[in-house]
Formats: C-alpha cells, sequence, structure tokens
C-alpha cells in the first residue's frame, strides 16, 4: 500500500492562509503524481517570498530531506532553484547537490520545473532528486584508473599532471609556517633500457621498471608525487621550502637508486639515468608546462651526463631547433645547401692532393648558421641521411665539373664526411654506389671520413660496411683519432687508410711536450701499419715544418687555406699544383 505524502514545514498562526493547493481534482492530481515517481520529489510554492516545501512524496521523506541536519536541503539552493526556474521560458532549471553526509555522501541532480495550473495563487514548483551517485562513483572510479600506470601503479602522465595542478591549486593558497616558495619537476631517464629490453627480453624490462619505481619511491618524501610518464621515464613533484638549494640533496638522493645492481631474474644489470629539473613558483605556470621545461633539461642531461636545471633560454634554443629542422629539410629539398672544400696538402711538397668537402648553410632569413649547429639538428630529426647522401652527391658532380673545366683527370679526391648516426641508419654501401653510378664518378676519387663513435657503438655492423666499401675501392679515413673511444685493435682489423690526428693535439704540440708525444707516437702506429696521416689545424709555419720533419703525409688547416667556394677552390688547385 503506498504510503502518504508528507507534508513538511507546516505552520500554525491565527491567521488565515491562502489556499496553498487547490482543493479538487488538481490538488489530487499533484498529490498522485508526485507519489507514483520513482525518485524523491516535493511541490514547493513560494507563498510568503521565500521557498516553502508544500508536499513530499514517500522517497522524499526515506531519504530525511526535511528532517535530519545532514540531509536537509539548503533553503538557498531551493531558493536559487525555483527562482532560476521561474525566470527560465522553459520554466525548468537543474543544479548538482550533495548531501553533508560525514560517512557516505550521496549527489543528485536536483530539477524545479514550474507547475502551470489556473487554480494555483502562488507559484508552485516539483522539485525533484535524481540520484547520480553511483553514475558519479562509476566515473570517477574509471578516471582513477585512466590516471593509473598499470605496471607501478603510479600515476601516469595524466594523472601526474593532474594530482601535480591540484596540489599547486592548494599550495597558492596556503601561506603557513611551512609556506613553500617553489617547488621542482624533476625528470629522469633510463639509460640502456631499450638495449636491455631487446636483449633480455620485454618481462625483464618490466621488472626493471617495477624496480626503479619501487627504488624511487623509496627514497621520496610523503608530500612528493612521483609518477612514470613514459616507456622509461619518471617524474617527480617536490617541494621546495629553502629554494634551488634543496633541489641539488633530491638529486642525490634519486640518482642514489642507481649505485647497485638490479637483480632481474637471473641477471645482475648495472644502469644509470639522466636528470632534467625545472623550478616553478606554485602560482605560476601548469604542470604540463614544467614538464616540458624538465624534459628539456633532460635532453641536455643525455649529452653533458650531468643533473641539468632549466633555463630560459632553453625553450628559445628549443623552438630555434625546431624551426631551423623546417627550414633545413626546405634547404636539402631545394638544394640550396653548399658545399666548401678545405685543401688537403702534400707535406712533401705542398701540392693539393685532395679536399676536405665541408657543408655550408646560406639561409636567406637567417643568414649563415654554422654546421655545429644544424648537423646535430639534422641528426636528432632524422633529416642526416638525405644531407649524407647530398654531400657525397654534390661532392661527386663536382669532381666531374672540375675534371670537365680541367680537361683532363685530376690527381685529388674529395673526402666527405660521414656523420655516426647517419651510419647506422643508412646502407651506405648502397647509397654510395647509386651515388658514383649517377655521376660516373671513379671510386677511388672519393675518401669517407668516418668517427670513432661509428665503430664503438656497433664494431660488428662496422666491420661489415666498411669492408664493402673498401671491395668498392673507396678510401676510408678515421676522423678526429685520439678523442674518443681509441683502440688500437681497429687499426688492424678494419680497412682505415687515413688516421687524421685531431686539431686539440696539433694546436699545443710545440708548447706541451705530452702532446708533441702523443703526436710523435700516433705517427709511428700509422707509419708501422702502413697507414697515412692527416694532422688537422695546422696554422703556422713552425707547426707545418715540425709534422714535416716527424713524418705526416698530409696536413690541413688555416695555415694552407680557410674551407673555400667551389670556384676559388679550383683555383687554388690549379695555383698550388702549378
Amino acid at each position: 500500500m503506498a504510503r502518504k505524502s508528507a507534508t513538511l514545514n507546516q505552520t500554525t498562526d491565527l491567521c488565515p492562509k491562502p489556499q496553498i493547493l487547490p482543493p479538487g481534482a488538481g490538488g489530487d492530481a499533484l498529490r498522485a503524481l508526485i507519489d507514483t515517481l520513482p525518485m524523491p520529489a516535493a511541490i514547493v510554492t513560494l507563498a510568503d517570498g521565500s521557498p516553502e516545501v508544500v508536499i513530499s512524496n514517500a522517497a522524499f521523506s526515506d531519504q530525511h530531506f526535511g528532517t535530519q541536519e545532514h540531509a536537509r536541503v539548503d533553503p538557498a539552493i531551493l531558493d536559487e532553484l525555483v527562482a532560476a526556474a521561474g525566470r527560465s521560458d522553459s520554466g525548468r532549471t537543474t543544479r548538482r547537490w550533495t548531501t553533508d553526509d560525514p560517512l557516505m555522501a550521496r549527489c543528485y541532480d536536483v530539477t524545479a520545473a514550474r507547475i502551470e495550473l489556473p487554480s494555483l495563487i502562488w507559484p508552485h514548483f516539483m522539485v525533484s532528486f535524481q540520484d547520480r551517485t553511483s553514475e558519479i562513483e562509476s566515473h570517477e572510479c574509471f578516471r582513477r584508473e585512466t590516471m593509473r600506470d598499470s605496471l607501478t601503479g603510479m600515476p601516469n602522465r595524466a594523472g601526474f599532471e593532474d594530482e601535480v595542478d591540484n596540489r599547486l591549486r592548494d599550495l597558492s593558497r596556503v601561506n603557513g609556517p611551512t609556506k613553500i616558495v617553489s617547488f621542482a619537476i624533476i625528470t629522469l631517464d633510463m639509460t640502456r633500457f631499450s638495449q636491455i629490453n631487446e636483449c633480455a627480453g620485454s618481462v625483464v624490462g618490466d621488472e626493471l621498471i617495477i624496480t626503479v619505481a619501487r627504488r624511487m619511491m623509496g627514497r621520496m618524501r610523503k608530500n612528493d608525487i612521483v609518477g612514470r610518464i613514459g616507456g622509461n621515464e619518471f617524474a617527480v613533484f617536490v617541494p621546495l621550502r629553502k629554494g634551488e638549494k634543496e633541489v641539488h640533496k633530491i638529486v642525490e638522493r634519486i640518482r642514489a637508486i642507481f649505485d647497485l645492481p638490479y637483480r632481474l631474474s637471473d641477471l645482475e644489470i648495472q644502469i644509470d639515468g639522466a636528470i632534467g629539473v625545472a623550478i616553478g613558483k606554485p602560482a605560476g605556470n601548469d604542470c604540463a608546462t614544467y614538464i616540458r621545461q624538465s624534459q628539456l633539461a633532460l635532453k641536455r642531461a643525455k649529452i653533458t651526463r650531468h643533473t641539468e636545471i632549466y633555463t630560459p633560454d632553453a625553450l628559445d634554443k628549443a623552438r630555434r631547433r625546431f624551426t631551423l629542422e623546417t627550414e633545413l629539410r626546405k634547404a636539402i629539398e631545394r638544394d640550396q645547401l653548399q658545399l666548401h672544400f678545405q685543401p688537403l696538402i702534400d707535406m712533401n711538397n705542398g701540392f693539393v692532393i685532395g679536399y676536405e668537402a665541408l657543408a655550408r648553410w646560406e639561409d636567406p632569413a637567417y643568414g649563415s648558421i654554422p654546421p655545429v649547429e644544424f648537423i646535430p639538428v639534422a641528426e636528432d630529426c632524422g633529416l642526416i641521411v638525405p644531407l649524407g647522401r647530398w654531400a657525397i652527391d654534390r661532392a661527386c658532380k663536382v669532381m666531374r665539373d672540375w675534371e670537365n673545366r680541367a680537361g683532363e683527370t685530376l690527381p685529388i679526391k674529395f673526402s666527405v664526411n660521414v656523420s655516426a648516426v647517419q651510419f647506422a641508419r643508412d646502407d651506405i654501401p648502397k647509397a654510395v654506389a647509386d651515388i658514383l653510378q649517377a655521376n660516373g664518378t671513379d671510386p677511388r676519387k672519393i675518401c669517407l671520413e668516418l668517427t670513432e663513435s661509428v665503430v664503438v657503438s656497433d664494431p660488428e655492423r662496422a666491420a661489415q660496411v666498411m669492408h664493402a666499401l673498401r671491395d668498392m675501392n673507396i678510401a676510408l679515413a678515421m676522423d678526429d683519432f685520439g678523442t674518443g673511444y681509441s683502440n688500437l685493435a681497429y687499426l688492424q682489423q678494419l680497412p682505415i687508410d687515413v688516421l687524421k690526428i685531431d686539431r686539440s693535439f696539433i694546436s699545443r704540440m710545440l708548447e706541451e711536450r705530452d702532446q708533441a708525444a702523443i703526436v710523435r707516437a700516433v705517427l709511428s702506429l700509422a707509419s708501422a701499419l702502413g697507414i697515412e696521416t692527416t694532422a688537422e689545424g695546422i696554422e703556422s709555419k713552425q707547426l707545418y715544418n715540425a709534422l714535416a720533419a716527424l713524418g705526416c703525409s698530409y696536413g690541413q688547416g688555416y695555415y694552407f687555406s680557410k674551407p673555400l667556394p667551389e670556384d676559388m677552390a679550383y683555383a687554388y688547385m690549379i695555383g698550388r699544383t702549378g
């Protein structure tokens, strides 16, 4: 049997009150209507200018909206609702309301709809309460799951940003005795992770991620936030009370997680990590901005192998790099780069025996852009492969043009640098063979200059590629010898024709005995192995004479000539050999 409607907020007054609900069919219809509703509902009137619940249904009473303090509807909410419904053209409005129950608050969509009956003297409204608690809880549960990294249980990038943004809003409102003057976002990238994942398998890789995450959590304070924001990248939010001074201690604490080897299955692996830091104020930018800044610092840390702290000019540099990437791509496609040629001199007779071909870029908008700036950009974005191929192709074309101009085969060769990144990504033998065939160039006219890092990164593949090039009669030079991971075994095992002694040894050999001893040792070693030598950075006649006396094969440097445009280099060659 249906429960009768409960009449709330009834008043006893000696003064007669107007009929709030119409007698007869109209009032009975309203009572019957709210009793049949499956949700809490009530009729509210504005008889005295303020909202007053006239009648309510059983569901309304079951929820104690009118009797218990924690569930009582705030009159201000009703006032706002009915006022808004009264103003609305549709006569209807909805607001979300949450009860004050400290144990189990519930959330409702409260809708007020104006009742249009001629017999009603005062404005009346039907107010209904639709329980959205389960729906909201399900949504929040799903949201929490999407904000978590399933492998470590840490916040993922979205979850980390959300938690940090909430913390920053709280910090910007709080000024207590432990006031936070700033904070740091620290990003950490695990080195060698991709190699471990490839060699040991994804299960071991996941185990490593989990172990690193546990060690990090063990090093953090309760107010810090740690998240996994990428495959092998973590981020930490750290409140700072003493400013930047705290950062170095915190970084040392984080870096300590790599002090001991990681035991994974039957393996024991030692890894390290690169760390970048961005420092901000509680009322500053959002978390995503600081993560980007920290990652810019992290990128530099991977190069310097030291912790790097973001500085404002880092963003300008990053933007410039992206601009250069766009413009460099256009320049390669439109053939807007040039080659300049620095002569290689025979130390015995002073004749030109060849040139090192060096890429130059003169941009119409940005002017002259040095190779030390655009080569790293090309390596980062993958443009080094088309750039490297362009350099070899252009050198072949210039050689053909010079020999056509001279009317004879010239006794010179061009040396072209091959980046370690291009060497790793490109099929060098095939690419060079195609270029030589397309230009009709004698392979003996080309020498490819490689750095020691080419060999160190993948010795087996490097040997295969270099032997393939040697089989094509292409000469190979080891550039910047002595500055990297010099391994004398490479000189025996690999088909190297020329050792280029780095300018850092040559420039100081007359003043420092140690440098002179290194140069003499390299020259003696090369002579014993039947390898020719080139001294880079010869800047004076004294250096030229000293190196010639020590038996160095070739030399290059500003004492002879700076890198020259194509026509000037041709003229220099003719003058030097004529």
